[in-house]
């Protein structure tokens, strides 16, 4: 597993490179998950 955590961090810290080359260093993405209203079916 340890193995797999090292893998997943250079694949975020890739990411966040590239969304810092498309989008500027000066905009940081936001990583807050956003709560989703959902209707019962009542």
């Amino acid at each position: 597993m340890d193995y797999l955590d090292k893998i997943i961090e250079k694949i975020k810290s890739f990411a966040r490179k590239l969304v810092e080359i498309l989008v500027g260093p000066e905009m940081e993405p936001d990583l807050e998950l956003i709560p989703i209203p959902v209707r019962d079916k009542h």
